[in-house]
Protein backbone atom coordinates (compact mmCIF):
# COMPACT_ATOMS: atom_id res chain seq x y z
CA UNK A 1 0.00 0.00 0.00
CA UNK A 2 2.75 2.46 0.90
CA UNK A 3 4.46 1.83 -2.45
CA UNK A 4 1.46 3.31 -4.25
CA UNK A 5 1.54 6.48 -2.15
CA UNK A 6 3.67 9.58 -2.49
CA UNK A 7 5.84 10.83 0.35
CA UNK A 8 3.34 13.62 0.98
CA UNK A 9 0.46 11.15 1.33
CA UNK A 10 2.47 8.99 3.73
CA UNK A 11 3.38 12.03 5.83
CA UNK A 12 -0.30 13.07 5.92
CA UNK A 13 -1.27 9.60 7.13
CA UNK A 14 1.38 9.74 9.84
CA UNK A 15 0.23 13.22 10.86
CA UNK A 16 -3.39 12.06 11.18
CA UNK A 17 -2.29 9.09 13.30
CA UNK A 18 -0.26 11.36 15.58
CA UNK A 19 -3.24 13.69 15.96
CA UNK A 20 -5.37 10.72 17.06
CA UNK A 21 -2.71 9.61 19.53
CA UNK A 22 -2.34 13.08 21.04
CA UNK A 23 -6.08 13.26 21.71
CA UNK A 24 -6.16 9.85 23.40
CA UNK A 25 -6.75 10.23 27.12
CA UNK A 26 -4.04 8.67 29.24
CA UNK A 27 -4.79 6.72 32.40
CA UNK A 28 -2.25 5.74 35.03
CA UNK A 29 -1.61 2.01 35.25
CA UNK A 30 -2.36 2.13 38.97
CA UNK A 31 -5.90 3.24 38.08
CA UNK A 32 -6.48 0.89 35.15
CA UNK A 33 -4.87 -2.28 36.53
CA UNK A 34 -7.76 -3.17 38.89
CA UNK A 35 -10.22 -2.80 36.00
CA UNK A 36 -8.10 -5.06 33.79
CA UNK A 37 -7.81 -7.68 36.53
CA UNK A 38 -11.57 -7.63 37.12
CA UNK A 39 -12.24 -8.01 33.39
CA UNK A 40 -9.84 -10.94 33.04
CA UNK A 41 -11.26 -12.70 36.08
CA UNK A 42 -14.83 -12.19 34.83
CA UNK A 43 -13.98 -13.72 31.44
CA UNK A 44 -11.80 -16.56 32.76
CA UNK A 45 -14.73 -18.98 33.01
CA UNK A 46 -15.20 -18.76 29.22
CA UNK A 47 -11.49 -18.87 28.34
CA UNK A 48 -10.61 -22.08 26.48
CA UNK A 49 -6.95 -21.73 27.45
CA UNK A 50 -7.91 -21.95 31.11
CA UNK A 51 -11.00 -24.15 30.97
CA UNK A 52 -9.97 -26.36 28.08
CA UNK A 53 -11.82 -27.34 24.92
CA UNK A 54 -14.34 -30.19 24.99
CA UNK A 55 -13.14 -33.19 22.96
CA UNK A 56 -16.17 -33.11 20.66
CA UNK A 57 -15.55 -29.45 19.73
CA UNK A 58 -11.77 -29.64 19.42
CA UNK A 59 -10.84 -29.10 15.74
CA UNK A 60 -7.27 -30.29 16.42
CA UNK A 61 -8.23 -33.64 17.92
CA UNK A 62 -6.47 -36.50 16.21
CA UNK A 63 -8.85 -38.22 13.82
CA UNK A 64 -6.98 -41.51 13.85
CA UNK A 65 -3.62 -42.94 14.42
CA UNK A 66 -0.92 -44.03 12.03
CA UNK A 67 0.31 -47.61 12.29
CA UNK A 68 3.56 -48.53 10.62
CA UNK A 69 4.15 -52.27 10.21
Amino acid sequence: MARDMSDKEIMNMELEQLKKEVNTTRVAISASAPEIIAFVEAKSAEDPLIKGVPEDKNPFKEKGGCIIT
